[in-house]
């Protein structure tokens, strides 16, 4: 039986691959990279093509084929191919330990004369240099075994515990028979409730964790109880409290992620985790992070506690709710930005159909990049709802992205992008072509109605199409260094974050709309009211992400062992300085918090804040001299977009904006500290 996995093509054959395929395929191309490795070391004289390139070349298919089955474990698990997926793990960690703590291969690189290599290549190589570093190279046998056997141990605890909110997310259901319940819902979110028991085969409603059915519940339902159920429900998933408490508990695997973190560290000669993690970051010290985080912290604090003196006033006097409680937050917020503005998220979802929310999208990207997008019809995907597009540049094609827009069963939350095909060009081959994943998870076509998102949702697009166009419209030809690869890590969210601003142009706003059932444009009244209630609340959700971020960074910041309990107490510390509405005991926030301990933001979740001043101030520019100008649009291209990892994060800024980054225009974005 052929293998798929096996096989280098263009396309991944997403319809042909078996969970059985995955252990053979793996094996076989692990024992290709290493004969490959084994005869790259055994040449006595090598150089960059017959080394380096050729190290790219016998690791390529290895990437490509478990990037492959990485993504389907994404979006549409089952026990199956998850249990091969994580067999897999402990294999990929061995041979990339293997690999990193390879002397005679760290040889080629450091010996390697730079004389005649471009600046991706050299780039390339000293990015290895560091990676052979902090791999343990220069360590003593004992000491290399002991980051080996941590590495090993940390991708199998890290995918436990994806799996572990993934699991929790799908257990927890709640059947509702009678509508009166749901008052307060509006007539899309009881579709989506309908149709979700519908596809369970049961009557009336049905209400999951999957997000578009949570944040419905808890923006709009009158009951407070129902609210309150639901909330202790998402709040406590895979943890020791709450409705499954001590099922799938990721407590003790988060407590040991992090100490296993600060051991490597150790081993290494940093003094903690953070210090590891920005040794290629834009930051150049915990310091330089801490004062960010404070600084903004101090800014937007003040203006947040007005925020909920407000929000507490008009809890009592409008919602009879003397004791607000963190789920009475988003209900009681809906109603004041109602009530102050008349506007509504839920009152945008008719205008704003995927459909044409995508054109808009891609509009503004040609006018933007000179570049047109088209859906290639017949494309082999993973689910019916998943499309792939075209890229091109004067008719040629220079990139090309799956789109897979709806949140389903079996899927994991939130919205990413991914790579599926790294640019790259070597001396004997083609151009292989940039190909992107963009994964949402908005509300899916409830019935005969087509998906109508709001504009939250389609906020969330623009971000993870920005990531796309990093990854696709890169110009450098090394793969290591190509679209997202290389880039600081908190400098990789500025262009996601740079394409969230087109969601709020008034000008703009009208291209992206058109009302599902008579294709009329956001009327103007709703867009008045829609800007206006822009910052509403801004400072609190600042200062919401700002204790994500200091909660992240302190606890990498941590000494001494740390248990579940520990760690919970330091997030208790953070919140009695910044939590404007206490969360309940029962809040385990920590134990779904995957951006950290699954998601590779490790003593990095401040980034997001980083990058956002960077995109602020990037779009400010725009701003200044015009938002489709020409200029600025080439020179954010040829400064950001397009040189992948080959500069420094901060050197390709001040050559776009001509000064380095400051903060004014994120805190005028957000109005927060503006008469």
């Amino acid at each position: 039986m052929s293998n798929p996995l096996l096989e280098d093509r263009t396309w991944p054959p997403f319809n042909e691959i078996k969970p059985e395929h995955v252990p053979d395929a793996l094996d076989a191309l692990l024992n290709q990279a290493r004969e490959g490795i084994a005869a790259i070391v055994a040449n006595p004289n090598p150089d960059y093509l017959n080394a380096i390139e050729k190290r790219d070349q016998v690791e390529d298919l290895l990437s490509k084929s478990w990037g492959t089955v990485s993504h389907l474990n994404s979006v549409c698990s089952n026990e199956e191919l998850r249990k091969v997926y994580n067999e897999g793990l402990p294999k990929l960690s061995a041979y990339s330990t293997e690999m990193g703590q390879n002397e005679d291969l760290y040889q080629v690189y450091a010996n390697l004369s730079m004389d005649g290599l471009d600046e991706a290549q050299r780039k390339s190589v000293e990015d290895s240099l560091i990676d052979f570093r902090l791999s343990g190279i220069g360590l003593d046998p004992h000491t290399k075994k002991r980051c080996g056997e941590i590495d090993e141990r940390l991708s199998t605890l890290q995918a436990n515990f994806s799996d572990n909110v993934l699991d929790a997310t799908m257990a927890w259901t709640l059947e509702i028979s009678d509508e009166g319940e749901l008052a307060g819902l509006p007539p899309s979110a009881l579709d989506l409730l309908r149709q979700n028991a519908q596809q369970k085969d049961k009557a009336g409603y049905l209400i999951t964790l999957d997000f578009p059915s949570y944040i419905a519940v808890m923006t709009h339902a009158d009951n407070r109880d129902l609210r309150r159920q639901v909330y202790e429900a998402y709040s406590t998933k895979a943890s020791d409290c709450g409705p499954h408490a001590g099922q799938r508990d990721n407590g003790p695997l988060l407590a040991e992620i992090v100490n296993l973190r600060q051991e490597r560290a150790r081993l290494l000669g940093y003094s903690n985790p953070a210090e590891i993690s920005l040794v290629k970051k834009m930051a150049n010290s915990p310091r330089e992070v801490l004062d960010l985080l404070e600084d903004l912290r101090s800014r937007a604090l003040p203006q947040a506690r007005k925020e909920v003196v407000e929000l507490r006033d008009f809890a009592k006097d409008s919602c009879s709710i003397e004791d607000l409680q963190a789920w009475d937050t988003g209900y009681v917020s809906e109603k004041l930005k109602e009530s102050r503005y008349q506007f509504s998220q839920e009152e945008t979802k008719p205008y704003f159909p995927l459909e044409r929310v995508l054109e808009g999208l891609f509009d503004i990207t040609r006018r933007l990049f000179s570049v047109d997008i088209e859906v290639e019809d017949g494309a082999e995907t993973w689910h019916e709802d998943v499309r792939r597009y075209v890229i091109r540049r004067s008719g040629e094609a220079i990139a090309h992205f799956y789109l897979d827009p709806y949140a389903r069963e079996h899927k994991r939350g939130g919205a990413w992008m991914d790579e599926c095909r790294c640019r790259q060009k070597w001396s004997d081959h083609e151009l292989q072509l940039p190909v992107a994943y963009l994964v949402c998870n908005a509300s899916p076509p409830a019935g005969e109605e087509p998906s109508q998102m709001t504009h939250e949702e389609v906020t969330t697009l623009f971000h993870e199409f920005g990531h796309g166009l990093h990854h696709m419209m890169t110009r450098i030809d090394v793969s290591t260094v190509s679209g997202i690869n290389g880039v600081a890590w908190d400098a990789v969210e500025l262009p996601s974050q740079f394409m969230e601003n087109f969601c709020w142009q008034a000008e703009l706003l009208p291209s992206l709309s058109g009302h599902v059932k008579t294709g009329e444009p956001l009327p103007q009244d709703l867009l008045n009211r829609m800007l206006a209630a822009k910052n509403f609340q801004s400072a609190m959700g600042m200062v919401r992400q700002l204790e994500f971020g200091l909660f992240d960074f302190n606890l990498h910041l941590q000494e001494g062992e740390q248990t579940a309990q520990s760690v919970q107490e330091l997030l208790d510390g953070i919140r009695s300085e910044m939590a404007l509405i206490p969360s309940p005991p029962f809040n385990r926030f920590q134990n779904s918090f995957t951006h950290i301990f699954s998601g590779g933001y490790a003593a990095g979740y401040y980034s997001y804040m980083w990058a956002e001043v960077l995109s602020a101030d990037a779009f400010s520019r725009f701003e200044e001299e015009g938002l489709f100008n020409q200029q600025v649009a080439a020179d954010f291209l040829n400064n950001t977009l397009s040189m992948g990892g080959v500069r420094p994060a901060g050197e390709l800024f001040a050559a776009f904006r001509g000064r380095p980054p400051q903060t004014d225009a994120l805190l005028r974005h957000c109005g927060i500290g503006q008469k």
